[in-house]
């Protein structure tokens, strides 16, 4: 079985309107949901052993915040595909996946993470920031992964964490 995880980066600022896109750091609030969510899935006991993120500034901030708070020491593999990716090439990503890796923490952006879920379950939803998506696969292989084979299992967010 192979499990996928998509977090949705927190809650980004746009107080520097210099800033360009991609170089947006988390404002107030997702600095406080960021960590909140890693303590989430600590608590849901799914612990990643991979973890492949966009390299955005407010991704990266996202990611380095949930693993602290989450207690996971791996190495962060940053790809700079994700960033802005479609869900077509987000799926090529997953199918790349290392057969190795059973959980994968997949953190990126809209609108292409929330299209990967629907198009992997067919369950469409919205993921708001620092939502948190687990999704369950009968396959042992990530290049088996295919369109509505996945299940969705749950899906976080900091609203309901309350």
């Amino acid at each position: 079985m192979k499990t996928l995880m998509l977090l949705r980066h927190a809650k980004s600022s746009w107080d520097d309107r210099a800033l360009q896109d991609f170089e947006r750091p988390l404002n107030d609030r997702g600095r406080r949901d960021a960590p909140r969510m890693g303590k989430a899935l600590k608590d849901q006991g799914a612990i990643p052993d991979l973890i492949v993120a966009s390299p955005a500034v407010r991704a990266r901030e996202t990611v380095e915040a949930f693993t602290e708070a989450a207690g996971i020491d791996l190495k962060l593999n940053f790809d700079g595909s994700i960033y802005g990716a479609t869900s077509a090439e987000l799926m090529k990503l997953v199918r790349l996946l290392p057969d190795s890796s059973s959980i994968v923490l997949l953190v990126g952006h809209n609108p292409g993470f929330e299209d990967l879920s629907a198009r992997l379950t067919g369950v469409s939803q919205h993921m708001p920031t620092a939502a948190l998506v687990r999704i369950d696969f009968s396959s042992d292989r990530w290049e088996d992964v295919e369109d509505g084979k996945g299940k969705l299992v749950w899906m976080l967010t900091p609203k309901q964490l309350g």
